[in-house]
């Protein structure tokens, strides 16, 4: 970690462990440290709205993360601030992710709040209030390359924290300007460093759930939001059909499903039968066996590059790419195709290529770049 002594570092203060420990690690070293919470979500805001729950608690961004991480910011000893960014949340991450889901396509959230607000206007605020890095509890490592003359975003050391998927697109200021102190770091010894500083939340869980949808039930919450908005939820109802295209059955709305889906088809059959493909304008939904869900081929657009300036129309380079956040990366052949457009080919086949997640391309550890699969 390259951060000069007693320079301003603007801590991302989630209320969580990791970056509670990095808060505590670079006050400990000698920096002047400010911390920031962004205040993104209104937790009680749905509540009420049929199926969603009165209140929710213990999850990402929550006032429960808010609270610890004054405390902890209390305890250390830094000033701390927390920047109101809910208009700007719902702008670019909350209604794209319900567009999206009506679209028949499944998105993720987390990456659109890294690429499109966290990181930009936590770099803004650091800036405004005097520090030009921040500092963020991610599994990740930034290094810049002189001889590219390129930042280089890598995989951690602690590979079973990997969050370089949901950073695919920080662009080259944005590197240059976050630390990532827990990049060498495993989770439990970062644990340990916490409970060494005697933060009280040394133990605290891991956030898992998406913070605006409780329970991770998508369709609860489309509706509700969109009651809320006054707007009514579209007909979105078809035919569920085979590969063939015969009608075997029907659905209440293509918000429903994700390739790769198995449960909630509404159908029996004697053998399972998973989402093949949404089909948006016809509102259809592909269902067949198992074995139709593996392809070799992907297209992605709104791509950002960062071990390399891009590709030209024609070039290829090897890669290993991951479909998911889950996804062990696999050997592919990466091509541009002009524009804002690439494609890849797998060396073997890939299951549940979904149309709205993230393509992340590596070489080793190293971030090349990653899209939007489409």
């Amino acid at each position: 970690m390259s951060a000069e002594t007693n320079s301003t570092i603007a801590v991302a203060m989630s209320g969580g462990v990791d970056s509670s420990t990095v808060a505590a690690m670079l006050r400990a070293e000698g920096h002047s440290i400010v911390g920031l919470t962004l205040q993104l979500w209104n937790q009680r805001r749905l509540s009420g709205h049929e199926g969603m729950p009165e209140a929710v608690q213990g999850r990402c961004c929550s006032l429960d993360d808010v609270y610890d991480a004054r405390a902890v910011a209390e305890q250390i000893g830094i000033p701390y601030y927390v920047v109101n960014q809910q208009e700007r949340f719902e702008a670019d991450v909350v209604r794209p992710f319900v567009n999206e889901y009506l679209a028949g396509r499944t998105p993720i959230p987390c990456t659109l709040c890294n690429n499109h607000l966290k990181f930009d206007q936590l770099l803004l605020t650091a800036r405004q209030i005097g520090a030009e890095r921040i500092a963020t509890g991610h599994y990740a490592r930034n290094h810049y390359d002189g001889a590219r003359g390129r930042w280089i975003l890598s995989r951690p050391a602690d590979k079973s924290k990997d969050q370089t998927y949901f950073l695919f697109g920080l662009t080259q200021e944005q590197l240059a300007r976050t630390l990532f102190p827990l990049g060498e770091m495993q989770k439990p010894e970062v644990r340990e460093r916490a409970a060494d500083a005697g933060l009280a939340l040394a133990q605290k869980p891991d956030s898992q759930e998406i913070c605006f949808i409780p329970g991770g039930d998508y369709s609860v919450f489309l509706k509700a939001y969109l009651d809320e908005q006054n707007e009514p939820m579209p007909d979105l109802s078809g035919e569920l059909v085979t590969t063939t295209g015969e009608v075997i059955g029907h659905h209440q709305g293509i918000h429903s499903f994700t390739v790769g889906q198995r449960k909630g088809l509404g159908i029996s059959s004697p053998n399972p039968l998973y989402v093949l493909a949404i089909h948006p304008d016809s509102h259809q939904v592909t269902v067949g066996p198992d074995a139709e869900l593996l392809t070799r081929e992907l297209t992605a657009n709104r791509l950002n590059w960062i071990s390399i300036p891009g590709l030209r129309e024609g070039e290829q380079i090897r890669v290993t790419a991951k479909i998911r956040h889950r996804h062990t990366p696999a050997p592919a052949t990466l091509t541009g195709m002009g524009g804002d457009l690439v494609r890849a080919l797998f060396d073997e086949p890939q299951r549940a290529i979904t149309p709205g997640q993230s393509a992340v391309f590596y070489q080793e550890d190293e971030v090349v770049g990653g899209g939007w699969i489409v």
